[in-house]
């Protein structure tokens, strides 16, 4: 999906003294109960009618401390209640539906099964849409074990019926940083059966491997990374000379970056915000932190309705962008003080200081639309002069002595994937292009790819796009041979050279 981010998960960085603080607030049992007791029961949940489908009993109890076995008599899956899988299955056909170009991938590789002995483990968002690719990746020969990427993302009806289909899942809306941790290592960690390819989705799979069990790398094949943030972390392994394996970027692939990131966010910021706080944006100031392609798909959709948008930026060449776009590009110190609303998409770090927070008028919403769950220094509000006020899911008061409030979404984490939905067919864009980038690193001849991080060839993007045009009726135009010669192109394509800018 982040953002993925844009739409990929928030990063959650685990050699972060100030991070294992904020999440120690949650070490015991009782902490995991009652954090994912509160998810489950709000009207507000990403999925609501699931609420319907857990008892008290178990939203009392941590999936890690129950014995739960799946019809097949396997157990080898952690998931908030097996029992959900009927209601699960269901809202996985209703995501294939919009999802025809998977299927349609499922159909003409199936019987060729291109990742036949292909060992896959996985950390993304578990939803209905990415459930259909785990059950493409499968039907076209691989074995999978899968984790979440993202603590409140997890729809714990989809990941029962995966776990039910037998696919070892590991997740459930809700996780405390512990149980995210030994999730991954669940996955990873398991007798008889090795990773020969990683799909990952803001690195920390790729992290804890080459943390504790460096030596699966002498079989894996290549990483799959669909997150700015993940990406970066990637470069940095590349450029240290860290990087044993061949990495494929498929953040960076045009298909992914501009549906992903551009055209998803522009409906699910709005999805997000209404959601959880009921806004009016009509006349609202708003401050986008960050305009790349999540900001630019955040800014339209709040100008549309009327907000009054400014933006911050560090890049020359995108505040011009947002001047053009007709956004006014402020320092955020200059204008916190007058802000009804503040959206982080930077993927970076400190983006949102305490002492910004504490500048902030009375009732304004603050929340995070970039990958990273650093962007908003949560871990300063943990603080004993401030009290926190939990008043549905996802949403929390924080209030001043003063009696001044904050309202703060997903407590700094992706917003769209916390608090709401994502549209199914971007998310069928970003599923087709990874199966893609998985069946060409697994089965690329030996030297065709080296240790580095790599972009998906044109060509894949191209083929991606051409899948989902019949979903408009769309009809291309086809070169002459003429026009083919004259312009120096392949009558079928790439059509654009790698340097092009969509």
């Amino acid at each position: 999906m982040a953002n993925k981010h844009g739409h990929g998960r928030e990063r959650i960085q685990f050699a972060n003294t100030e991070d294992k603080q904020e999440f120690s607030k949650y070490p015991t049992k009782a902490g995991r109960r009652s954090l994912s007791r509160s998810i489950s029961q709000s009207s507000t949940d990403s999925y609501s009618s699931a609420a319907s489908y857990t008892d008290s009993s178990d939203d009392e109890t941590s999936p890690r401390d129950k014995a739960q076995v799946n019809t097949q008599g396997s157990s080898d899956f952690c998931v908030k209640n097996i029992k959900q899988a009927e209601f699960g299955r269901r809202e996985i056909e209703i995501a294939e539906q919009d999802m025809s170009a998977l299927i349609s991938l499922r159909k003409r590789a199936q019987g060729e099964k291109p990742l036949a002995g292909a060992k896959i483990v996985g950390c993304t968002h578990i939803t209905a849409q990415t459930a259909v690719l785990i059950e493409t990746l499968i039907a076209l020969g691989a074995q999978c074990r899968w984790t979440a990427c993202n603590i409140y993302s997890t729809q714990n009806e989809v990941a029962a019926a995966l776990a039910e289909t037998g696919v070892p899942v590991f997740a459930w809306k809700g996780e405390s940083e512990d149980d995210f941790w030994w999730c991954i290592d669940r996955c990873v960690n398991t007798e008889g059966w090795q990773a020969n390819m990683i799909l990952d989705d803001g690195g920390d799979l790729t992290h804890w491997v080459y943390k504790k069990y460096p030596s699966v790398f002498k079989k894996v094949r290549g990483i799959v990374e669909e997150s700015v943030t993940g990406v970066h972390r990637l470069y940095q392994l590349s450029k240290a000379g860290k990087l044993c394996v061949p990495a494929m970027n498929v953040n960076d692939s045009v298909t992914k970056q501009k549906f992903d990131n551009l055209y998803c966010c522009r409906e699910s910021i709005l999805d997000g915000l209404k959601r959880t706080t009921d806004i009016m944006f009509g006349g609202k100031q708003v401050v986008v932190c960050g305009y790349g392609e999540v900001g630019k798909g955040c800014c339209t959709a709040l100008k549309a309705l009327g907000a009054i948008v400014c933006i911050t930026e560090i890049d020359p060449i995108c505040a011009l962008q947002g001047c053009m776009d007709g956004f006014r590009v402020v320092k955020l110190s200059e204008v916190i003080r007058q802000m009804d609303v503040v959206i982080t998409c930077t993927g970076n770090k400190n983006v949102v200081t305490r002492e910004q927070l504490d500048r902030m008028k009375n009732g304004c919403i603050v929340c995070n639309m970039g990958h990273s769950n650093t962007e908003i220094d949560v871990a300063s509000l943990r603080s004993p002069e401030l009290t926190w006020e939990r008043v549905r899911s996802q949403v929390d008061h924080i209030i001043w002595p003063d009696g001044k409030r904050v309202v703060l979404l997903a407590e700094g984490r992706l917003l769209n994937l916390s608090c709401s939905t994502v549209p199914t067919f971007v998310l069928s864009i970003t599923a087709t292009t990874q199966a893609l980038a998985l069946i060409e690193l697994f089965n690329a001849p030996e030297g065709r790819y080296k240790q580095d991080v790599y972009l998906l060839p044109k060509k894949m993007d191209e083929y991606v796009a051409s899948l989902h045009l019949p979903n408009f009726d769309a009809h291309l135009t086809e070169l002459s041979d003429e026009q083919a010669k004259y312009m120096g192109l392949n009558k079928n394509g790439p059509f654009k050279p790698n340097y092009y800018r969509y």
